[in-house]
């Protein structure tokens, strides 16, 4: 009995390491307005990229005083994933570099509503605009360009 245990617990090993293995997103809470359809688009980016999504349509003014993000950087939308706030339409792939980097600040920030970020696509028309990492006294820092 002894080496047939053995020789399925190797098995099992061996298995498990042929077996891609999908890193868990945090969950990411939305506040938004229940009206905002470019909110909405930046909801379904967001899933599309594998964050599972919770949406307060409460609106965002609240949440985004709470989470410390200067009213300077508002948008639309507040959400808030892994500890960090993220304002406004913030790609998802710069969502996940935050959360591999894990850099000591509030959160990330795209200021208003550039034409082209996730949610906010028209016509193929896309306007450069810069994702900020919001340090933890409120001072920015250019995080990506887009």
């Amino acid at each position: 009995m002894q080496r047939r245990a053995v020789i399925q617990a190797f098995a099992g090993a061996l298995l498990a390491t042929a077996l891609p293995v999908r890193a868990a997103t945090p969950a990411v809470k939305v506040y938004k307005s229940p009206t905002c359809g470019c909110c909405t688009g930046w909801v379904d980016h967001m899933r599309a990229a594998g964050f599972t999504v919770t949406v307060d349509d409460s609106g965002n003014t609240a949440a985004r005083s709470l989470l410390g993000i200067p009213p300077s950087l508002g948008s639309g939308h507040t959400a808030e994933v892994g500890g960090y706030a993220i304002e406004g339409h913030v790609p998802a792939a710069d969502v996940k570099r935050l959360l591999v980097e894990r850099p000591k600040a509030r959160g990330l920030a795209v200021p208003g509503m550039p034409i082209g970020s996730p949610g906010m696509e028209m016509d193929g028309r896309r306007d450069r605009y810069d994702t900020l990492l919001v340090r933890r006294d409120g001072t920015t820092e250019v995080f990506a360009r887009h």
